[in-house]
C-alpha cells in the first residue's frame, strides 16, 4: 500500500478516504432502474472487490457498507490480494425495537464478519436523536453500549446534524458519526454551512458521506469542497463504480490535499475542440 493521510478514530488508525458501497450494492439514490443496473454489474463480490482494491492499494484500507456475507467476501478477497487487513465500517439496522437479543445477533454477526467498526444505521438512529432534550434515546444509548462489550468501536450513522450534537451534549459512547456532507446539500437536512459548523465543532472525528451528491456534482467540484471545509481529523467516505474511477478519485483527493494540480486526464468531446488547442 501506498501512502495517504490518515487520522485516528477509537484508537484505530483511519485513512481519511473511505471506500463506499453504494455504487456496488445497488443504492444509486436515482431511480430503480440505475439501482438495478448497478446490481447486475456487481453480480459477485469479487467484481466488488476489484473497485475496493484500487483504494486499498493507494492506502485507503477502509470500507463502510451494511454487514453482510456479501460484502464480508469481498473484504476477505481485497485482504488476500493486497496482504493488508481492511478495516470495515458496519452499518447494521435494527428492526425489532426492544427486543436488545435480536440486536446482540446483529453485532456478533457483524464481529463473527470482521467488523472493525459498528454503528447502527441512520434508519436505527434518527427516529432515537431527542432534538428537544439534547440526548439520544435510552434504547439507542443500549445498542451502543452492546457495541462496545461485544469489542467493536461504537458510532452512529445518521442523516441528522442533531446526532452529532445531542451525542456530545449527552456524552454518549461514540467514536465518531457519520453524516452527509456535500457542495450540493444533497440529504443535508439544513444548509451546508451550517453542516460544516456542527462538523466544526464535534468533539470526534466525523465521518462523511455522499460527497458527489450520489452522481450530481462532479468529482472536482465535490472533492475540492469537502477536502477544504473539513479539519484534519474529518474522512470522506466515496464510492465508485468502476477501477478507473476509484483511481482518478484517489488521484484528484491526493492532488487537493497537497495543492497540486492532478494528473488526470479531461474527458473529450467535439464541442472542447477549440480548447484543445
Amino acid at each position: 500500500m501506498t501512502g495517504f493521510p490518515r487520522t485516528m478514530v477509537g484508537g484505530v488508525s483511519m485513512p481519511r478516504m473511505i471506500c463506499g458501497s453504494n455504487w456496488m450494492m445497488g443504492f444509486s439514490h436515482t431511480s430503480k432502474a440505475k439501482d438495478r443496473l448497478i446490481k447486475e454489474l456487481f453480480d459477485t463480490p469479487k467484481k466488488c472487490a476489484a473497485v475496493i482494491e484500487v483504494f486499498a492499494r493507494a492506502g485507503c484500507n477502509a470500507f463502510m457498507s451494511m454487514t453482510t456475507e456479501f460484502a464480508a467476501e469481498a473484504v476477505r478477497e481485497v485482504e488476500q490480494r493486497v496482504g493488508e487487513k481492511m478495516l470495515w465500517v458496519g452499518t447494521p439496522d435494527w428492526d425489532k425495537p426492544g427486543d436488545f437479543d435480536a440486536w446482540k445477533r446483529t453485532v456478533e454477526k457483524a464481529r463473527s464478519l470482521g467488523a472493525t467498526f459498528c454503528f447502527p444505521h441512520q434508519c436505527t438512529t434518527d427516529v432515537r436523536v431527542d432534538r428537544i432534550n439534547q440526548c439520544l434515546a435510552p434504547d439507542l444509548k443500549a445498542l451502543l453500549r452492546i457495541v462496545r462489550e461485544h469489542g467493536m468501536v461504537p458510532g452512529l450513522s445518521s442523516h441528522m446534524p442533531e446526532a452529532i450534537t445531542c451525542s456530545d451534549a449527552c456524552d454518549a459512547d461514540v467514536e465518531t458519526y457519520i453524516t452527509p456532507y456535500n457542495a450540493a446539500g444533497f440529504l443535508c437536512q439544513v444548509e451546508t454551512d451550517w453542516i460544516q459548523k456542527v462538523i466544526r465543532n464535534a468533539r470526534r472525528p466525523v465521518m462523511t458521506i455522499k460527497p458527489l451528491g450520489a452522481g450530481r456534482l462532479l468529482p472536482p467540484t465535490g472533492m475540492a469542497f469537502v477536502w477544504s471545509t473539513l479539519r484534519d481529523c474529518d474522512m470522506v467516505t466515496v464510492g465508485t463504480m468502476s477501477t478507473y474511477e476509484a483511481e482518478e478519485i484517489v488521484e484528484l483527493s491526493l492532488a487537493l490535499l497537497e495543492k497540486r494540480g492532478a494528473n488526470v486526464e479531461l474527458q473529450a468531446t467535439r464541442s472542447k475542440r477549440t480548447l484543445m488547442k
